[in-house]
């Protein structure tokens, strides 16, 4: 019998000190459930992804030190075997590091293993800084147990597709009684399933059991889900930990069976997971939490325009942050309507933030006098309409200035898309917490919180109003985009396209494949196109936005400025 302790710890990227007291504690945890090993996530020494401080001289020293102080944690509990992920310093041509896996114990390390299989597409770049293990396996034998250990990427591949090495084969070649996986596996939508169904096929091909341990937490875009599980050849996933936070939890493993630490049935879970917006809901709660807290950031500001964008921004800030640490700012100009106070009014009153009225009219009336007097020309058009966002986004970036909170843009992924957004105006801001949700879905999330919580959270007042900028006289969305049903449609298609869930690349590619056989519905397709890519720079000198998508804008699609698009 094997007592295993799966710690799903949320580590700091580069806080080396931190994340060994964070692996301390966790270790002391699993001692006293008289755990045999103990598994952190992949990385967990230096946090996931350590970027270019990898190429850092004094950076690899602090992970020098943090290995040693490890070492030095397992000698006060000898009985327990540490599997650890860090980096590895190598010799020979190539990258200087692998990424590797330690099983530590008692002072000493009694397996090292690096990983072979180096993701260099969406949001990973490992390749940059690390050399690809050798195509050999490591296993371990823990008491009476085989145990043979990967990493990550290592997992993905069984189907022959991406690499030419398979290391799930090389596995199954040294016929281990049970596989250790640790990891570090961003999370978006559809993405759990998708483990979940990976990994239940591969261990169902090669008859091995397998315990996933994956980190939690939010760092700049990405949100690690947790989620960590077990798997057995004959049922699959059996048994899931905690999703969304931090979980360590010991389970017993033998006769090729899991189950709780003391022989306990392993608790039910929920197969099917989340429906969407709940996803989105707690990936970027956590999202926001974790990058506040990280960057030094205990208060947040948006501007609130009686829309529906800042309203679920400041809902969703206020989830995460708590109300008291959260303030809206109206800033209404001559075209704002009615509704755009006593709407922020209304939202503000319901979730119990402050609310700050600071008027642009004089503002945008003393800029336009002196660019008619400096340029001999009346400010108006299109250059007025980002005059007024430019001084809100300034407004906003003042109050953060003197008051030091973290201003949260509240651009959706429909706005930033075809760039109906003002760079240095809404732009503004160090985070955005919809920029991966189309707009069709910001109204979904809206209603889902109402829902959830059983009240008006978010007026339906608002929820009902007709899109508008209010930049100009009468001014409407459809002004300038078609209903947003369709230009998600269209979006969906041209952005994600096969990133797509199954369910909605189908019902995407029917929508999309109707609208773009009739010769209005093609013209259209190709000025969403060209609006894309035209608009790639304001996207670019935008703030990182929470991914919740496959493909986000930000790392996980790179995009030239400067090119010519067909």
């Amino acid at each position: 019998m094997l007592r295993i302790t799966l710690a799903q710890i949320n580590p700091t990227v580069g806080d080396v000190a931190g994340n060994v007291e964070s692996a301390r504690r966790a270790a002391l945890q699993a001692a006293q459930a008289g755990a045999t090993m103990i598994v952190f996530p992949e990385l967990s020494l230096t946090g996931y992804y350590p970027g270019d401080l990898l190429d850092e001289a004094s950076f690899l020293d602090s992970v020098d030190r943090g290995l040693a102080e490890l070492l030095a944690a397992t000698r006060e509990l000898p009985q327990l075997h540490w599997v650890i992920g860090a980096p590895l310093q190598r010799e020979g041509p190539g990258k200087l590091l692998h990424n590797g896996l330690l099983v530590l114990k008692d002072g000493r390390i009694v397996l090292r293993y690096a990983k072979q299989l180096l993701p260099t597409y969406g949001i990973f770049d490992e390749r940059r800084h690390f050399e690809p293990g050798p195509d050999v396996t490591r296993v371990l034998r823990i008491g009476d147990t085989q145990v043979g250990f990967m990493i990550c990427e290592d997992g993905w591949n069984d189907d022959n597709r991406d690499y030419p090495v398979n290391p799930f084969q090389r596995l199954a070649d040294a016929a281990p009684d049970l596989v250790v996986s640790i990891n570090a596996s961003p999370s978006h939508v559809g993405k759990r399933e998708h483990r979940h169904q990976l990994f239940a096929r591969a261990c169902a091909r090669h008859g091995f059991p397998l315990i996933y341990v994956n980190q939690i937490g939010g760092q700049d875009q990405l949100v690690y889900d947790g989620a960590s599980f077990a798997v057995t050849p004959r049922e699959g996933v059996v048994f899931e930990a905690a999703r969304f936070r931090e979980d360590i939890v010991t389970l017993e493993f033998a006769g090729a069976m899991f189950t709780l630490a003391g022989g306990a049935p392993l608790p039910a879970f929920n197969r099917a997971g989340l429906p969407a917006p709940e996803f989105y809901r707690r990936q970027i709660v956590l999202g926001l939490r974790d990058y506040a807290r990280r960057c030094g950031f205990a208060k947040a500001v948006v501007g609130s325009s009686g829309g529906i964008d800042s309203a679920l921004t400041l809902a969703l800030a206020v989830e995460a942050l708590g109300a008291p640490n959260v303030s809206a700012v109206t800033m209404p100009s001559q075209f704002s309507s009615g509704g755009s106070v006593s709407d922020s009014q209304q939202l503000c009153a319901n979730l119990g933030i402050a609310l700050h009225a600071h008027p642009i009219r004089d503002l945008v009336s003393a800029y336009a006098g002196g660019f008619e007097q400096a340029f001999a020309a009346p400010l108006q058009g299109l250059a007025h309409e980002n005059l007024q966002a430019r001084i809100r986004g300034t407004i906003l970036m003042e109050y953060s200035n003197a008051f030091g909170h973290l201003l949260l843009t509240t651009g959706n992924k429909s706005e930033l898309s075809v760039g109906y957004c003002t760079l240095y105006g809404d732009t503004n801001g160090g985070l955005g917490l919809i920029g991966d949700i189309y707009k069709t879905e910001v109204f979904e999330l809206s209603r889902h919180l109402n829902a959830a919580v059983g009240r008006e959270l978010i007026p339906v007042s608002i929820i009902d109003k007709p899109p508008s900028a209010e930049l100009a006289p009468g001014q409407r969305d459809t002004d300038t985009l078609p209903p947003y049903e369709t230009l998600d449609t269209i979006l969906k298609q041209l952005i994600e396209g096969a990133s797509l869930g199954s369910e909605e690349r189908a019902e995407v590619q029917t929508r999309f494949a109707a609208l773009a056989a009739g010769s209005e519905g093609g013209a259209l397709v190709a000025r969403i196109r060209q609006m894309i890519a035209r608009n790639e720079y304001k996207r670019r000198q935008a703030p990182p936005v929470l991914r919740v998508r496959a493909r986000a804008f930000g790392s996980g699609r790179q995009m030239p400025i400067a090119a010519h698009y067909g």
